[in-house]
């Protein structure tokens, strides 16, 4: 009997434990999508995109707490949009009943944490694509509705129960949001993008693109390495128990699948350029991780790496495709979240171990999943679209042509991302003194 009621009880905590530190490693990645931005961006700017990245976990999260949860996963509502309990007003929503019953055992205060970290990833994506000619306030804005609104409504179609959870008998697979988290974040990217225009100077009079590369690849491959491990509790955590060896199997799969993009991307840009280039590999890991994403409790390890693959080849072909028509993407945004988010959930449908085209000859899996990947883009592109042209006819979207020229760090926040330091101080004379002064009063 002890045994009994012990058993059931450790679970319960393992699970709470195992998810909130995984929600901490989610939020952990918001420093990798800060390093990978800056690092594949001009220094004149890095302030604006730290700053970007910072609100977009701060600002998202009281909009998550506020509104965006309940719109996910409210008690009440239909199969597009859920409402009530606003703020977490339903109490911590602990059902003790729940372990007798074998249901969730995960505390809404933890299940919170962990689902408003996902959010705050979705829209720290589109800041690489929009990169350094936002105003920031147009950018702060943005950020707010899509965790607080756009986010959630296809949170609340999938995982909360929504009218794609149920489409075709249940098949919808994305377990840990290629599409939901990621594609959103793409597609919305993809919008921003198209609604700024390019950089100054990005294409020439012949309107072939022009290269303007990146100030810092360390902090770019650094940035990378953090969203990898920052993965493990993106995809392991989304099991929502500490339970193996199925956590383990997560892990492999999301390893297997990086591992076999960034090979791939290195690979596919070597051919095409001559060159190895080392910001392309590095998306070609963040690629086979967000393609993975979906699958990753779906499909065995030669799966995962077949998923890899794919995702490195087709981000080259998708940053150099964006390029040609003039959608100017700093860091590869569109091409990392967007494509591969949307290419990893239809290769459910293709690697699944049970009901996919490979295992079972069934069409069924992959017809489900191009309908939610057609679904969700069409919806978050129109409301995206819809969002930044309201605030390009309002106030403003893009900074003027001589703030972009001079960097966004001084007009926009009132001092730059790296502060050479000129004062020299000679000690022991009157120049000296009055430089020392100086320094300290800056």
């Amino acid at each position: 009997m002890l045994a009994q009621e012990f058993i059931p009880e450790t679970q319960v905590f393992l699970d709470n434990t195992f998810v909130f530190v995984a929600a901490v490693l989610v939020v952990f990645m918001q420093v990798g999508f800060a390093l990978v931005e800056a690092g594949l961006t001009r220094s004149k700017s890095v302030s604006n995109i730290m700053m970007k990245n910072l609100m977009d976990f701060s600002g998202g999260a009281i909009m998550f707490f506020l509104i965006g949860y309940s719109i996910a996963y409210g008690p009440e509502g239909n199969g597009f949009i859920a409402w009530g309990n606003w703020a977490l007003s339903g109490g911590d929503g602990f059902d003790a009943a729940a372990i007798e019953v074998g249901g969730y055992t995960i505390s809404t205060p933890v299940d919170f944490f962990f689902q408003m970290a996902f959010a705050a990833a979705a829209a720290t994506i589109v800041s690489g694509a929009m990169a350094e000619r936002t105003k920031f306030k147009s950018y702060f804005l943005y950020s707010l509705v899509i965790t607080g609104v756009i986010y959630p409504i296809v949170v609340h179609w999938t995982w909360g129960g929504g009218w794609l959870s149920t489409f075709n008998d249940g098949l919808w697979t994305d377990f840990a949001g290629s599409s939901i988290v990621h594609m959103t974040g793409g597609v919305a990217a993809l919008a921003g993008a198209i609604v700024l225009g390019p950089r100054l100077g990005k294409y020439g009079p012949d309107g072939k693109p022009r290269a303007i590369l990146g100030h810092n690849i360390p902090f770019a491959v650094i940035g990378a390495f953090i969203l990898l491990i920052g993965w493990f509790g993106f995809n392991p955590g989304s099991n929502l128990a500490a339970t193996f060896p199925d956590v383990g199997n997560i892990a492999v799969t999301t390893v297997l699948s990086a591992a076999a993009g960034a090979v791939v991307a290195m690979g596919a840009i070597w051919i095409k350029s001559g060159k190895p280039d080392v910001a392309m590999a590095a998306n070609g890991l963040l690629a086979g991780l967000v393609g993975i994403t979906a699958g990753t409790a779906a499909v065995g390890n030669w799966g995962a790496i077949a998923i890899g693959v794919l995702s490195g080849a087709v981000v080259v072909g998708s940053v150099l495709f964006l390029d040609r028509i003039r959608i100017d993407d700093p860091v590869g945004a569109i091409s990392v979240h967007g494509t591969c988010g949307a290419l990893g959930t239809l290769l459910v449908g293709v690697f699944a171990l049970e009901g996919s085209i490979i295992s079972d000859g069934s069409f069924d899996l992959l017809f489900t999943q191009f309908v939610g990947v057609v679904a969700i883009a069409a919806f978050v592109f129109a409301a995206s679209m819809a969002l930044f042209l309201g605030i390009k006819y309002t106030v403003g979207l893009r900074v003027s042509p001589e703030e972009e020229l001079e960097g966004l760090d001084i007009l926009e926040h009132g001092a730059p991302g790296y502060n050479e330091d000129t004062a020299h101080i000679t000690s022991g004379t009157a120049a000296g003194s009055a430089a020392s002064k100086q320094a300290v009063s800056i």
